[in-house]
């Protein structure tokens, strides 16, 4: 049994068609369709029905699948591992964010990341929880950085640091040189631009909105941060952002509310035993480094370990 042959395999399956599958092998297909039949032979056992309109496993692939997938995860970790680098001078670092993270996190860490270790590619996505820890036990990404709760039970996840909300405005709003707190009912009548609901953010609003009994006056709703920061800055619209944009940006202005949007905690999240490479603890340290001296909350609790020689 070879390393390609567990690939075919997984592409196999994954496609559920041998035609597909050697498009994205690059191969053609009585070239897969040999290498599958040489690992079937090999185990003994045949891993797919062919008989339908499309390819599926049988008993025997689904129960195999598990460990093909383990084995080629470990293999690919060892090989990242031999190309670690203790110094730092190569290597990758696959990382993704809920998206109101890269509205301020991408310039303070990814920028001073990128600016001590230029040799280590970084490759960042922006992304919703859920695929981010799919992607994560899957082996395709180092890191990710989103909010609790995590549904996985494959995936770890470390305090980093409390997050606030707040209803923010442009210089145009006439609320802009508000003093005081906002009422409930004020805060029910405002326009607001806000990301839509498949977001963490949106969701956890609406849970605020709900909590509170008010229903909120949303008129626009958008699947970026940016497109929501230029509307708030040239409109007389509101959103409800991470404070921390708003210290960012000086044409953000902040409200407060006579009841706070509750807190949320961010977490650093990876898959539970995965190799942890020089780039990743280098990382992982300067995040800890940016959330203890942003002005934002740190949780004691916090576990950042400090970057480790490679053994």
């Amino acid at each position: 049994m070879l390393l390609r042959h567990i690939r075919y395999f997984l592409a196999v399956a994954e496609q559920g068609n041998f035609t597909r599958a050697a498009e994205v092998l690059h191969v053609s297909q009585p070239t897969l369709s040999q290498q599958i039949k040489q690992l079937e032979e090999s185990l003994h056992a045949q891993l797919f029905d062919r008989s339908g309109r499309t390819v599926t496993l049988t008993d025997a692939g689904i129960a195999w699948k598990h460990y093909a997938e383990r084995a080629l995860q470990d293999l690919e970790a060892g090989t990242r591992a031999i190309h670690d680098a203790e110094d730092l001078q190569r290597g990758t670092l696959r990382l993704a964010m809920t998206p109101t993270f890269t509205s301020y996190l991408t310039a303070p860490v990814v920028g001073e990341f990128y600016r001590r270790y230029p040799g280590i590619r970084l490759k960042l996505c922006e992304m919703t929880l859920d695929k981010i820890e799919a992607l994560l036990a899957q082996d395709h990404l180092d890191l990710g950085i989103a909010f609790e709760p995590v549904h996985s039970a494959d995936i770890t996840a470390t305090p980093l640091f409390l997050e606030t909300l707040n209803l923010m405005v442009g210089e145009r709003h006439p609320l802009a040189t508000r003093n005081g707190s906002l009422s409930l009912e004020e805060f029910a009548r405002q326009p607001l631009v806000l990301l839509n609901g498949e977001f963490a953010t949106r969701q956890f609003i609406d849970i605020f909105c709900q909590q509170m009994a008010i229903q909120p006056n949303v008129v626009v709703e958008t699947n970026t941060i940016s497109a929501i920061v230029e509307m708030v800055r040239f409109s007389q619209l509101a959103t409800i952002l991470p404070q921390a944009i708003a210290r960012a940006d000086r044409q953000l202005y902040p409200l407060s509310l006579e009841r706070p949007i509750t807190v949320r905690q961010a977490v650093l999240l990876q898959r539970k035993d995965a190799y942890r490479s020089a780039a990743v603890r280098a990382f992982t340290q300067l995040l800890g480094d940016y959330a203890s001296g942003a002005g934002v909350s740190f949780p004691e609790t916090a576990d950042i370990p400090p970057p480790a020689p490679v053994r």
